[in-house]
This record gives structure tokens, C-alpha cells and sequence, in this order.
């Protein structure tokens, strides 16, 4: 595969004006020239307005990461794009596209397939609709910007979740340069590339982005390789109505190394896992892989009337073809389509200024599940066949009247109904190989149905100190019904999860006084019947349940700060970015845990650069990714995983266009460790909980803008 990669550069150029001196006689009125925040396409906001309407409306813990800040490294994961993301935890499996990523606790011990997050493109749904959403259908180099909404603050894209939404948001013919080429090369035999082109033409604006990878791994049987195609037209059909319609496919292909007991991380992290290369029991599951191809089409229609008022209609189809090799073939193949529908107006009650949204969202999805004993990696005997069915449909609001000129209250809810299906079109009554794990006897009638409403209510109060600077309150209710992964374990019928439901409260701070940024929350949530992966003695050891009540709690802080100014010359800098995470989750007096932390998850994770940075581009410096503080890899609290500390550095030259280049060293002290881990009930009877993450590695990259 030759791939080719790009990267994106954002800059702000200024002028200054000259006049000759006025006569004594003359009296000048003052003159404020401001920067236009207005973006040229009605359905793609700009990154300069999303900052402002973000920083104007949202009472919580919300924010942007501009894909010129990754992109000055290796840009290929959602980890490399999200790491410095405030509130966000994000850690790879194995150097690899999927990661287990949480926001305040969400999806907290699920390593694979995320859930508990609204991932979104402009707007636009791309989880399926039963909740679940893959890494590999996102391409962080495709974007021009990311939102993070963490929690309730989501709500404005009807999203209840938890842990909130991640919005990607496109590149398009007004953003992009014509012509743009990147290629990064690396350890493992990484290579990845990138060529995209934008342009305008009359009322229209394209985008297209192409974009292959290959690499080895850092682990035996880790081997992954992708295809990915974005692209995206929009049209103009009056100043007032814009229609745009995107075009994805993504072609993904990944072994599953699967995961090792702490001995044999130890003693060799790069191994594969026995039984998920090569199996333990002639005839047994081996050769574990997932594989699976995308295709999707997605349209977006945004009319305005020139000020207050504005809708918004969004519709999409995805296709999906699922090949997976696990304990079984799975072999699944999903339709899902969706639409949202949002209006927003912009008025005033009682002579205050008032935001009023409302929207209102569908989703429905089917999949054909067929699955089958693994037999090396191949289909043996079918084993299961089933029709599964998801649907949620949502009405949801959020008022923002201003109080005082500096004060205002937000208000809002979403009522929510989910169903899932699970139909058996065929009985399997088959006999076991050796070495697989059937789970439940097969049987006919293994037809059933979940489902649940949901009511989750928002009010927040949003404290403006000035333009830069926000105090924020909020209190709410989140609700997410189980995924069909989650309740179709191990293809033994449907089990009868109920949905999460959680009360949160939130208190915090972002904005900016001269050389400092930042972005501090702190939340609490009452949890109940959260969705963990606790196991069960007559399924797996990994089976999600509803575990009852838990409480989540913690701090997300981002601070960014420019240490020194005018070193060498004028305008360069030394700027140190960090994110901080302080996660405290436990069970709210358990009859058996009592209240006792949930397994799974780091209780202080850091992340921070040093970089010295010249105008002309050029920068240099080191990095840091610091778990400070073991924790358990079970329930029964037998396993631990042990704090890691990973140095780094990187430098580079970026340019708005011609030639830019970067380097990036990782891990530099080779040092053993495991990102995150398979929560299990009891490590002593399952020990293999570890995915070792990679050892010393560089990458390198070139790009070329016209």
C-alpha cells in the first residue's frame, strides 16, 4: 500500500494602517477594526465562531482543538488528536487505531468499539444506532477542527450521554488549499500518507481527502492497514441556504494481538497473546482480526434569514460490512439512517436577549448477524444467526436567556425512546470444537426486545467576567441504553440490560489573560445501573452489566501558558501546553463492593509539551505522558497495573505553504508499561488483562501545500 498523508495550517495574517498626522484643527473619532468571525459556508462554522458562540453559550465543560495543534506530530489515531483534549482519556491498545477513550467515566472499561460518547461529523451522527461508533471511521486528518461537549453540554446536538460528544468538523473548499500532499513514515514499518484538494468555484465548494496507511506493529500479529476516502460538496443555493452532501468510505484492517498476563508482558511486551494468534487447542479460535468496510452518505441543509432565525436538516445512510475472528466469526452486515432536524432563533423575552433551540433526531438500524465457530482464523460450523434491530428517536430543547448583561440561564431537556431487537432466524444445536467457547445452549425462540424512555433535564448558569473569561454551573440528567454489542455478548439471545441513567453536577471555569489559558471543571455524578464489563460466571468474564449504583467524580483541566516571551527575537515564545485528569469512581455502598473504585482506569493521568516556538514556524521541545499511580485490573482487586511515565520530544517547520517537515520521538526510555487493560471479575482466574503499549519509536513526516 503507498500511502500519502496531509496536514492542515491554519494561520492569521494582520496588516497595519498608516495616515499622516493630522491638522491641529482636525478632531479624529475613534476607529475600532475588528477581525470578521463570519464563516463563508452556512453549514460549516468557522473555527474563529465556534470559539466564540462556545465560549457565549455553553455552561460546562466545552471546547476546540484545532487540528493545526496535532498536526505538527504524527496525526494517524484518535489518541493523537484528542490527548490534549481537557476532560478527555484516550489510550490506544495497542498502537492502534481503536482505543479505549472515556469523557468523566463513560465507556470507562470498554478497550474496544467505544460507546458512551455522541461521535459526530458537522453535526451529523457517525455512531451506529444502537450507540456504538468505530475509531477507524474517523480521519483526524480530514478535519479542520474538533468540538469536545463534555457531558449535558452536548445537549444543543441532542446528545444525553454521560461522557457528551466529539464533533469532528470538516474541512471544506473555503479551508482546505488546492492542492495538498503529506507523508509520514516510522517505526514498526509505519507508513501513512495523505493528498487532498479544496477549492471554490461560483456558489460551490468541494473537498476530497484520500488516505492510506500501513504498519507492522509494535506486537507480534499487529499488522494494520487502512483506506479512507472524505469528501464533500457544498452549494450555495441563495446567501441564505447552503446544501452540503459528504461522501465517506473507509476500507480497515487490523490483527488483534489480543491480551497478556503482567508476566509475560514483562518479560516480552511485543508478543501476541496465544490464543489470539495462534490457538492453544488444535482447532481452537485463533488468528483474531477485525476487518470491515464503510460507505456513507450523509446530507446537511442550513437555511438563515439573515439573523434570527435558523434550520437545519441533516440526513444519512451507512453500510457496513463486518468480518471479525474472535472467539467466533462474526460476520455482520449493517444499514443504519438517521436524520436530525433543528431550528434556532435568536430573540429577546422580556427585554433580554434569548437563544431558543429545539430539534428533534431518528435513528434505525439493522444488522444481519451470522456467526460461526473460528477455526484458525477461517469459518467452521454456523453457530448463530440472528436479525438485530436499533432504534432512538429524541425531542429535545435548550433556552439561554441573559439575566444581566454579564449573567445568564440555560435551560433545557431531551425526551428520549430506545428499542433494541434481537430476532433468531436459526437454531445451531451443532457440537463445540475443542477449545471454543459457545457460551448458552443454541436454541430457537431466542427472540426479544428492550426497551426504555428517557427524560434528562439541564439547567446551567453561564457567568460572563468578560469576553475571554466564563464562570460556569450546571446540574443534569443523562440516559444511555445498552448497545447491541454489549447485550448480544457472546451470540446467546439478548440479555436484559437496562439503560444507564446518571445525575451530574458541574462547576468551572475557562478563558484567557494574557500569557495563560485555561479550562478547569470539576463534576460530580450519581450513576445508576451503569453498563461495566463486571462479567458473568455462565457467559464471559468480560459480559457487560448493569452494576448497580456508582459514583463518578473528578477534575478536567487543561492550562496552557506561554513561560517565556522574546528570547531570541521578537514574538517567539516558550509555550507549555498541558492537560490534567483526576478520576475518582466507585461504587455508592454496594451490597457486595460497598464503595469500593471501579477497576480499569487511571486516577490521575498528565499530558504536557514544552516547545519553543519561532515565528517563522520552527519548534522544538520535549513531551511527557505521566500515570503516576498503579490500579487495579479487576474487580476482586488481585491485579494491578503499575504507573508509567513516557518521554518524548519533537521538531518541526510548518509553513502556510511550500515545504514543512516534523519529527517525533515517543517513548524514548523504551519503557514497559500497559495504557489500559480487559477488566476481568477476578485476575486470578483470567490473569491475561494487559495491552502493552509501544515501545521507543520515531516518526517522521513531509508536506507539501500548493
Amino acid at each position: 500500500m503507498k500511502p500519502f498523508s496531509y496536514l492542515f495550517v491554519l494561520s492569521l495574517t494582520g496588516a497595519a494602517l498608516a495616515q499622516p498626522a493630522p491638522s491641529p484643527t482636525t478632531e479624529l473619532q475613534e476607529v475600532v477594526i475588528t477581525a470578521r468571525k463570519d464563516s463563508p459556508s452556512l453549514t460549516v462554522p468557522s473555527l474563529e465562531l465556534r470559539q466564540e458562540q462556545i465560549a457565549a453559550s455553553v455552561p460546562g465543560g466545552a471546547g476546540l482543538v484545532d487540528a493545526e495543534f496535532y498536526k505538527r506530530g504524527r496525526a494517524s489515531t484518535l489518541k493523537d488528536a484528542l490527548d490534549f483534549a481537557p476532560g478527555v482519556l484516550i489510550q490506544s491498545r495497542f498502537g492502534a487505531e481503536e482505543s479505549r477513550i472515556a469523557i468523566r467515566g463513560s465507556g470507562l472499561q470498554r478497550t474496544f468499539h467505544g460507546r458512551g460518547i455522541w461521535m459526530m461529523q458537522d453535526g451529523m451522527p457517525l455512531n451506529l444506532a444502537d450507540g456504538g461508533f468505530d475509531m477507524q471511521a474517523i480521519e483526524p486528518l480530514a478535519a479542520s477542527y474538533i468540538e469536545v461537549f463534555r457531558g449535558a453540554n452536548a445537549l444543543q446536538h441532542g446528545s444525553a450521554t454521560l461522557g457528551g460528544a466529539v464533533n469532528f468538523i470538516s474541512n471544506t473548499g473555503y479551508t482546505a488549499p488546492p492542492a495538498q500532499a503529506r507523508v509520514e513514515v516510522g517505526s514498526f514499518n509505519t507508513y501513512r500518507a495523505q493528498i487532498s484538494s479544496g477549492f471554490v468555484s461560483g456558489n460551490t465548494d468541494m473537498y476530497v481527502s484520500i488516505t492510506a496507511s500501513h504498519t507492522d506493529g509494535f506486537r507480534d500479529w499487529s499488522k494494520q492497514e487502512s483506506f479512507r476516502v472524505f469528501a464533500n460538496i457544498g452549494t450555495k443555493i441563495s446567501p441564505n441556504l447552503e446544501n452540503r452532501f459528504y461522501i465517506t468510505y473507509v476500507d480497515s484492517n487490523s490483527q488483534l494481538p489480543g491480551n497478556l498476563t503482567k508476566a509475560q508482558m514483562n518479560n516480552n511486551p511485543q508478543q501476541a497473546a496465544p490464543g489470539s494468534f495462534r490457538p492453544t487447542v488444535a482447532g481452537g479460535a485463533g488468528y483474531q482480526e477485525r476487518n470491515y468496510r464503510l460507505f456513507r452518505l450523509a446530507n446537511k441543509t442550513t437555511y438563515t434569514d439573515g439573523g434570527d432565525n435558523t434550520i437545519t436538516f441533516s440526513a444519512f445512510w451507512s453500510w457496513k460490512d463486518l468480518n471479525h475472528p474472535i472467539f467466533q466469526v462474526i460476520d455482520q452486515l449493517s444499514n443504519d439512517l438517521g436524520f436530525d432536524l433543528r431550528y434556532e432563533h435568536k430573540g429577546s423575552v422580556l427585554g433580554r436577549e434569548n437563544t431558543f433551540t429545539v430539534g428533534t433526531g431518528f435513528m434505525w438500524g439493522g444488522t444481519n448477524d451470522n456467526r460461526f465457530f473460528n477455526i484458525n482464523g477461517t469459518r467452521g460450523a454456523q453457530v448463530a444467526a440472528y436479525r438485530l434491530q436499533a432504534t432512538n428517536f429524541n425531542l429535545y430543547f435548550q433556552d439561554k436567556l441573559q439575566l444581566t448583561e454579564k449573567l445568564s440561564f440555560i435551560a433545557g431537556a431531551q425526551v428520549a425512546y430506545a428499542s433494541r431487537e434481537l430476532d433468531e432466524l436459526q437454531a445451531f444445536p451443532g457440537v463445540n470444537p475443542p477449545g471454543q467457547f459457545t457460551g448458552l445452549p443454541n436454541t430457537l425462540n431466542n427472540s426479544d426486545r428492550l426497551e426504555a424512555w428517557g427524560f434528562s433535564p439541564k439547567l446551567g448558569l453561564l457567568y460572563e467576567v468578560d469576553p475571554k473569561t466564563q464562570i460556569y454551573f450546571n446540574a443534569s440528567r443523562s440516559f444511555e441504553p445498552p448497545t447491541l454489542g454489549e447485550a448480544t455478548p457472546a451470540g446467546t439471545g439478548l440479555l436484559q440490560l437496562k439503560p444507564q441513567t446518571a445525575t451530574t453536577l458541574e462547576i468551572g471555569t475557562r478563558g484567557q489573560r494574557d500569557r495563560v489559558s485555561w479550562d478547569f471543571s470539576y463534576y460530580y455524578a450519581w450513576v445508576e445501573r451503569e453498563l461495566l464489563g463486571l462479567g458473568s460466571p455462565i457467559l464471559t468474564p468480560t459480559t457487560t452489566v448493569n452494576a448497580g449504583k456508582t459514583i463518578h467524580q473528578g477534575v478536567e483541566f487543561g492550562l496552557n501558558v506561554d513561560v517565556l516571551r522574546n528570547l531570541a527575537i521578537s514574538s517567539d515564545r516558550l509555550v507549555l501546553n498541558q492537560n490534567f485528569l483526576w478520576n475518582n469512581f466507585s461504587f455508592d455502598k454496594s451490597a457486595a463492593y460497598g464503595s469500593r473504585l471501579l477497576p480499569g482506569y487511571s486516577p490521575v493521568y498528565y499530558r504536557a509539551q514544552l516547545l519553543y516556538e519561532h515565528p517563522c514556524g520552527f519548534y522544538v521541545g520535549p513531551t511527557l505522558e505521566w500515570s503516576p499511580f498503579s490500579y487495579a485490573a479487576d474487580l476482586a482487586r488481585t491485579t494491578f497495573a503499575d504507573p508509567y511515565a513516557l518521554l518524548g520530544m519533537k521538531f518541526g517547520y510548518r509553513t502556510k505553504k511550500g515545504f514543512s517537515f516534523f519529527f517525533e520521538a515517543r517513548n524514548l526510555t523504551n519503557e514497559i508499561y500497559s495504557p489500559t487493560v480487559n477488566v476481568v471479575t477476578n485476575a486470578t482466574t483470567s490473569p491475561a488483562v494487559f495491552l502493552p503499549g509501544d515501545g521507543r519509536s520515531f516518526y517522521g513526516g513531509i508536506e507539501w501545500k500548493w
